[in-house]
Order: structure tokens, then sequence, then C-alpha cells
């Protein structure tokens, strides 16, 4: 399902077209950025604006943020507002489901959880500490709040995050919390995934989009860029343009490495 058919960006105003991010490339050559295809990557070179863009969709879509402070309240990006505030986005059926997730953010994200998971577990200790020698009932009533939350975490991912490899947890993250006819913004989520983990992330996003999701991802990884059927933006284009797989510079590159890597590593 393309719940989001595209984002339009209007003439940039001359008093802010110096300054980031309404100066980079993307945003001021680009006047519309449509999309067709369920999965949709955002490709190109650190500094392309692939991730800026991304963020500052989230903000004009109004998405939920996992791990990291909610973007209409994050100091650090009030000029991605500002080009948020700029966007236009039309929907074929706007959806208040899914969410935004920058690979950044998930490190953290597992930390405060576990943060939680402990704070809670120390609450029901002191209770049996304070409560020694009251009743069952008594001290059933006194651990009630911290117990319910405690066994929602566990109901929600099964076990602590903290316990699987961070590939394991970034994948257990979107299994538990992916609902179906959502709208998912991605930053790089290939950082914590082995080779391995990124197929199996892949089977993921297909079984997700047969649940009528929509994915938009900013990525440097080849691996996540075969996904079938989805549509590749290239933001080094001047201006950024869809591109075939094989035309990549980050497909060339890897598969020339990968068939004789003395040919690269020679030279360094």
């Amino acid at each position: 399902m393309i719940h989001l058919r595209s984002v339009t960006i209007p003439p940039i105003p001359e008093r802010v077209a110096a300054t980031f991010p309404f100066s980079l490339t993307a945003v001021q050559t680009l006047p519309e950025l449509p999309f067709t295809a369920p999965v949709t990557f955002w490709v190109g070179e650190n500094g392309s604006g692939k991730s800026t863009l991304l963020e500052a969709l989230a903000y004009a879509a109004g998405s939920i943020v996992v791990g990291g402070e909610e973007l209409n309240r994050d100091p650090t990006l009030t000029a991605v507002r500002q080009l948020g505030d700029h966007f236009k986005l039309t929907w074929n059926r706007k959806t208040r489901k899914g969410f935004f997730l920058r690979a950044e953010d998930f490190f953290g994200y597992v930390k405060r959880l576990a943060q939680m998971r402990q704070a809670l577990e120390a609450d029901l200790k002191r209770v049996d500490e304070e409560y020694a020698g009251r009743s069952d009932y008594a001290k059933g009533l006194a651990k009630m709040a911290s117990g319910r939350e405690l066994g929602a975490m566990r109901g929600q991912y099964g076990r602590d995050l903290n316990d699987f490899s961070h590939g394991e947890s970034f994948l257990e993250l979107f299994q538990s919390r992916m609902k179906s006819g959502g709208l998912y913004l991605l930053d790089e989520p290939e950082v914590p995934l082995s080779p391995s983990r990124q197929l199996t992330f892949i089977s993921l996003l297909k079984y997700m989009v047969e649940q009528d999701c929509q994915f938009i991802i900013a990525t440097h990884s080849p691996i996540l860029m075969a996904f079938p059927g989805a549509e590749i933006w290239s933001m080094d284009e001047r201006p950024p343009a869809p591109a075939a797989y094989d035309d990549l510079e980050h497909v060339q590159i890897t598969r020339s490495f990968l068939n004789d890597p003395d040919q690269f590593l020679r030279y360094l």
C-alpha cells in the first residue's frame, strides 16, 4: 500500500535559500519526490541530504520517533523542522501508524529499556523488603503498578533486548513494533545488521509490505537496495533522480571490490 503519494518542495524563499538545510542541492533542485512503490530507497554519499530530507519528512508527517527525542522538541533539529514546515504532503490514505527510526537512536532506546526494567525490578525488590511480614494481599497491591509495567515490557519484547546481539535486538524491535497499514521512515537500518541479518530484514520488509505497509529508507546497503520492486532515488544526481540498481555507485564499488579486493587494497 502506498499511503504517502508524494512530497512537494515549493520554491525556497530567498531569505533562507543560503541556509542549511534549504541550501542542500537536493532541496533546491527537486520540486517533488513521488512514491510509486511500497518500498523507496534514498541513496547517496554522506552529505547528499538523504537523512536530512528523511528527518524533515518524518516531522511533516507527524511520525512517532522510536528511541530518540520527539522531532518537534529536539533542539538540534530546529532547521529541519523549518524545512518540514515547507513540505507539502499528498496522501492516498493518511495513516497514523508507523514510526521514524534512526540507527543511532536505536542503541539509546535499548539502553533506556534496560534502565526502565532495572528500576521496575528494584521497585519490586523494595516492596518485598518493606512489606516483610505483611500479607500477600498487601504486598500484591504494592507491587501491582510496577509488576504490570514490567509484564507489559516482557509481553512486547519477549525478553530484555539487552539479552540479544545488536542485530537480533534490532530485528526484535521491528517485529514487536511494526503494525499493518503503517508508514515507516528508516535512516540506515543496516547499521547494526550483519549481511545475513540484512537478508532477514528484507524478508521482514516483504511480509510487512503484504500487510499494507509503506517504507521510505535512507541507506548505504547494496543488500537492502536489492529489495524486489523497490524504487531507488539517487541523491547524488543533480537533481536527484530514480536510478537502476546496477547503475548505483554503491553497487558497482561493492561488486568490484568483492570480485578483486587486491585491486583496491594494494594502493592503501
